[in-house]
């Protein structure tokens, strides 16, 4: 799941596909791809709860007492139902990956640029494009918020960064995304709101594992994590299982 951009387009890369240092464990095996560690907040990743429609950057930490509260009051408002059977998913009954004509009006949709492009023009820095182009990210520098790694990265290098789905279109179509139309599908699949560009590897690490069964390595963001998936959870109406929303309160203190 990867890409960037929008009304806060900040700086980009090009990314391939799917979802790991210090004060930061694994709760699944596989580790991630990438450079050298980096803090977690680098100045330019925002909380998710400054960022309700996903078209700022990043995944900032939520340390607050007080935000931490809003959090978990967010959270409280998620519905919870057992997981569905995977019968009959596709990833093209989202539509085809990274396209640019959603038609429920999320941000970036119809602006010229594929999904993934503008994901990484709005979460990359140093961001260059290929040669002709102001939309293709040919090369850029990503502070992966999953696993605090600076990841430097390239086109011709493409599977180190990948665009996480946070709430995986597997699990939205065992939680109830099976029902939707194809045009709400193609919202989820496409919408900032749902996307952050992350190590390669650990994406894939995670699957479609829900919260209680997958935390990002870095314990820091886990509340924030937790936050965003509650935000697309919300504005979807699409519930959770009874463990991933007491795994998600837990993270921010609950």
């Amino acid at each position: 799941m990867v890409q960037l951009r929008g009304g806060v387009a900040v700086a980009a890369l090009v990314v391939v596909t799917v979802t790991g240092c210090q004060g930061m464990d694994v709760p699944k095996a596989g580790s991630a791809s990438g450079s050298s560690a980096a803090g977690a907040g680098d100045g330019h990743a925002v909380s998710p709860l400054d960022n309700p429609d996903g078209t700022r950057p990043g995944l900032a930490p939520i340390t607050s007492d007080a935000d931490r509260a809003r959090a978990r009051a967010l959270i409280g408002k998620v519905a919870t139902k057992g997981r569905g059977p995977k019968t009959g998913y596709a990833r093209d009954k989202f539509g085809y990956a990274w396209m640019d004509s959603a038609p429920g009006g999320i941000p970036y949709a119809h602006n010229g640029c594929d999904t993934r492009n503008d994901l990484l023009k709005r979460d990359g820095q140093s961001v260059r494009f290929r040669s002709g182009s102001n939309c293709v990210v040919a090369s850029m520098t990503l502070h992966d918020p999953y696993t605090t790694k600076t990841i430097e990265w390239t086109k011709s290098r493409a599977t180190m960064v990948q665009i996480d789905h946070v709430m995986p279109l597997s699990y939205d179509w065992q939680m109830g995304a099976s029902r939707w139309t194809k045009d709400k599908r193609e919202d989820i699949a496409n919408d900032p709101l749902n996307l952050i560009p992350v190590d390669g590897p650990t994406n894939g690490a995670k699957s479609d594992s829900g919260p209680a069964t997958w935390l990002p390595p870095n314990k820091q963001i886990r509340c924030s994590y937790s936050v965003r998936v509650a935000q697309v959870s919300l504005k979807y109406e699409l519930p959770v299982t009874a463990a991933d929303k007491q795994m998600m309160l837990e993270q921010c203190g609950g």
